[in-house]
């Protein structure tokens, strides 16, 4: 099926989704919307968040997608439901909290987990429910990271000032002596490698992006809703408000396979 995957996001922290789905299905089309008038969404309300998530849902669902990735921990934590309400019975919707819980309790090692995440993620304490719910006896510890995400957003990565803030928020009380580390916003992969570099290889980081992205191709292919043509994929990549940070970070990973729209959708 040659129509598009869509994929949404408040920001970039999902190209790392989209990344991680177009390795594992490169000849998918995606359509990738991201929410960059609203950034942050960890600190918006739990009412905010479910209409922004509609509303893109439905755009993306215009846009002829046959199945929405909510490349967003917070979406996925507070909009999902309503979303899949919505929307569930016309197109798969999938989130990016389900395939991390399925994959944490595949893992016998996994005995004392960390969770850093946004606000309003970590107030909903979905992970903490999903784990304790699925592994018996699984201990998890929560933290909230809100200054992650809007310096990624910035651009704010591998430098002394990210360095700086990881350093501070990896040295809670709380995340002592876990032996693993969900990244439970998708912004969160691009500073990897400095949560790495703090624990020193001692705690498995998980990667969220990649471990959606075969949840995404596994379900796809259980509804016969994968792409079976060979020509080369189209990516399409709107955003609410058009920033350089955006247009750069995208580039990270799309190379010069980029045509970024500013789309207003909520005057409809």
């Amino acid at each position: 099926m040659q129509s598009p995957i869509g994929i949404f996001d408040s920001g970039i922290g999902g190209l790392t989704v989209a990344n991680a789905i177009r390795q594992v299905l490169p000849h998918e089309n995606l359509v990738y919307f991201g929410d960059t008038a609203h950034m942050p969404y960890g600190d918006k309300s739990a009412e905010a968040i479910k209409y922004y998530s509609l509303k893109i849902g439905k755009f993306l669902q215009a846009q002829g997608c046959k199945a929405i990735v909510i490349a967003c921990n917070t979406a996925s934590s507070l909009g999902y439901n309503d979303l899949k309400e919505f929307l569930g019975a016309e197109l798969p919707i999938l989130n990016v909290i389900d395939p991390v819980v399925s994959f944490c309790k595949s893992q016998p090692n996994f005995k004392r987990i960390g969770v850093i995440a946004t606000k309003a993620t970590i107030k909903s304490d979905i992970y903490a429910k999903k784990l304790k719910e699925s592994i018996p006896g699984i201990q998890v510890q929560s933290l909230a990271t809100p200054l992650l995400a809007p310096m990624i957003e910035e651009g704010f990565f591998e430098n002394n000032i990210s360095k700086t803030i990881i350093n501070a928020y990896l040295s809670s009380p709380k995340l002592k002596k876990i032996d693993s580390l969900i990244l439970a916003c998708t912004h969160y992969p691009l500073v990897k490698n400095e949560i790495n570099e703090f624990f020193k290889g001692k705690v498995e980081i998980l990667n969220t992006a990649e471990i959606v992205a075969e949840d995404v191709k596994l379900k796809l292919s259980n509804l016969n809703l994968l792409n079976t043509n060979t020509s080369p994929p189209k990516y399409q990549f709107f955003v609410s408000d058009k920033t350089s940070a955006f247009e750069n970070s995208t580039q990270l990973f799309f190379e010069d396979k980029i045509n970024l729209i500013q789309k207003n959708i909520w005057d409809r």
